[in-house]
């Protein structure tokens, strides 16, 4: 969704409040792609502070399904977005490029954007669906918090087979 700043930029001090509906669906973090289970209307206020100095403020929660890191069942996992920033206009003008400024373009926030951005910087480095998951067998895939698997539990280090087939020499005689 997009925010026109045509309106606020034309006096010092004026005010825009906002509540809109967020488009996003999904969030890519890395080369994998999680969809957005739940989230409420963003709550966005644009201050023109002086000059073409904007103050930005936006709210929201959103929830979204990422994997175990030991099962690979979908958890739910909620975020509470609240961003506050200061953009210059003038800057952005002469300073092509920046990450920040590319959340807007000529007169326009991209207000999806802006929320993407900040749910990749709380994006967890791996989340469990317990804390103590068991995973799945290395072996035959079996989730081990629902079912016990058959395999044989101990892997034995390639490099050490040559000592395990003596070992075993040894039992049969």
């Amino acid at each position: 969704m997009h925010i026109q700043l045509i309106d606020v930029l034309s006096q010092d001090g004026q005010v825009l409040h906002r509540e809109i509906p967020l488009e996003l669906d999904t969030v890519e973090a890395g080369a994998e792609r999680f969809v957005l289970s739940a989230k409420s209307p963003v709550t966005v206020d644009i201050t023109h502070m002086s000059g073409r100095v904007l103050h930005i403020e936006a709210r929201c929660q959103v929830s979204a399904l990422i994997p175990c890191g030991r099962c690979l069942e979908e958890v739910e996992r909620a975020f509470s977005v609240s961003i506050s920033r200061e953009v210059d206009m003038k800057k952005m003008e002469t300073e092509q490029g920046l990450d920040e400024y590319s959340l807007i373009t000529g007169t326009e926030l991209d207000v999806d954007r802006m929320i993407h951005n900040e749910l990749l910087v709380q994006w967890p480095l791996r989340v469990l669906c317990r804390e103590d998951c068991k995973g799945i067998c290395s072996r035959c895939g079996t989730n081990l918090n629902y079912h016990n698997c058959d395999c044989e539990k101990q892997s034995l280090d390639p490099r050490m087979a040559a000592i395990s087939d003596i070992f075993s020499k040894f039992k049969e005689e």
